[in-house]
């Protein structure tokens, strides 16, 4: 028997998919990937048959869901007016949905956190025009997750390999001078590059559990040096009378949204000029995935003075922004990352991904890990350049990932006391 037709098409906004249909190939996996008591787990679910590519999703990701992606439009955040025009590609298989790709026609290059705005000068420079381009990632958000988004109950090669194609045939169609496919999975990757797009790493700063029972588990896994530097910046950290809050669920309410989003455009305008999130959005992730969201807030003098967003994948907790209006020592340390281990070893999650850059995580924990980009560059001369200096950065970043590994904190000599 013949294999039914897949059909493609671009949708202006994610409101032309239902939140059904999205969150079936966002997340195929939800439930039974640990969203059961307490809503999260380990994330176990093996790959499906017929998956050599290894396009299987075993985790729940919060940032590709319905409601996440949703609000990020809604609220004004990510729109055409802001430079984020949604161009989602939608593939199905006798009228039903079968595929998705999150995708964007932008203006600028802004908010990607993988950064070619010196591959635009020089395009412009040469007389090309680079903008507009499509962006296939979530909007203002560094972190790693399935770009082709596929259900259960399909073939996922073929579908995969119609999304890949569909790609570029919506570069020519948008008149877009290219795609950029950023933080995807190894294996989406691969898959790309055998369509014609160039490859990418870079690297983040992550932190693994290795089965820890408790924060001072993992503090006993570190050499003696970093282990006390740690203990001694959580407690200055709260020196000044300083208490830690971690809020989820029904326990965040608009006072805590009011105070972090003060936080919030304090650091994203000293940093970026104008923050990219409204404060529209965080009140509709209130809405609509706050058991995926954990606050942790710092108060002082019965006020909020500090806070940093996270959200809870199956097996990673994923840190967002942080800001404050008064700064304590090491008390972003404290905020950020051991609050975020801390939370990751109670809930037993396998990973924190701290967002980016950041050799300073390094001392606290938290290693190298290699992130995918992938790119299709329509014109062949732009192609060429880019492709030649991919190379090379490909070779330094995994040179200088292992660079940095060698300088973890970790105890090197097994026989070396806690």
């Amino acid at each position: 028997m013949a294999s039914s037709e897949i059909t493609l098409e671009a949708v202006p906004s994610i409101g032309e998919v239902s939140p059904d249909d999205w969150d079936a190939c966002a997340n195929p996996g939800k439930a039974c990937n640990g969203h059961g008591k307490n809503g999260h787990g380990k994330g176990t679910s093996s790959g499906l048959p017929g998956d050599s590519a290894g396009l299987s999703k075993i985790a729940y990701n919060p940032f590709v869901s319905h409601a996440f992606l949703s609000a990020v439009e809604k609220s004004g955040s990510a729109t055409i007016r802001t430079g984020w025009g949604p161009r989602h590609l939608v593939a199905k298989i006798d009228g039903r949905v079968a595929g998705i790709v999150p995708c964007y026609l932008k203006s600028h290059s802004q908010g990607e956190y993988v950064f070619d705005r010196g591959w635009a000068d020089a395009y412009e420079r040469a007389g090309g025009r680079y903008y507009p381009k499509l962006q296939v990632s979530v909007p203002f958000t560094p972190a790693t997750g399935p770009r082709l988004l596929i259900r259960d109950g399909v073939d996922r090669e073929r579908i995969a390999e119609a999304l890949a194609s569909g790609l570029v045939a919506l570069c020519g169609v948008s008149k877009a001078s290219s795609v950029h496919v950023t933080f995807a999975l190894e294996a989406e990757w691969k898959l790309l590059a055998k369509h014609g797009f160039l490859q990418r790493t870079d690297q983040q700063f992550h932190w693994h559990n290795e089965g820890f029972a408790t924060f001072d588990d993992f503090l006993a896994t570190l050499n003696s040096r970093h282990r006390k530097s740690i203990k001694r910046e959580r407690r200055e950290a709260l020196a000044a009378d300083v208490t830690i809050h971690s809020l989820t669920g029904s326990d965040i309410t608009e006072d805590a949204w009011d105070a972090f989003f003060a936080f919030y455009m304090e650091t994203g305008s000293r940093k970026w000029g104008r923050p990219y999130l409204t404060r529209e959005f965080f009140s509709l992730i209130g809405e609509t995935m706050s058991q995926d969201v954990l606050l942790v807030m710092a108060r002082r003098n019965d006020r909020w003075i500090a806070g940093a967003i996270n959200f809870i994948g199956s097996d990673t907790l994923f840190g967002r922004n942080w800001g404050a209006i008064e700064h304590h020592p090491f008390l972003h340390f404290e905020v950020c990352y051991y609050q975020a281990i801390d939370f990751a070893i109670k809930r037993g999650l396998r990973h924190v991904e701290a967002g980016a850059q950041g050799e300073h995580k390094i001392a606290r924990g938290y290693l190298p890990r290699t992130t995918y980009s992938a790119h299709f560059i329509a014109d062949p001369g732009l192609r060429r350049a880019i492709d030649d200096y991919l190379k090379r950065e490909r070779a330094y970043v995994a040179e200088a990932g292992r660079e940095l590994a060698d300088m973890g904190p970790f105890r090197k000599d097994a026989d070396e006391a806690p």
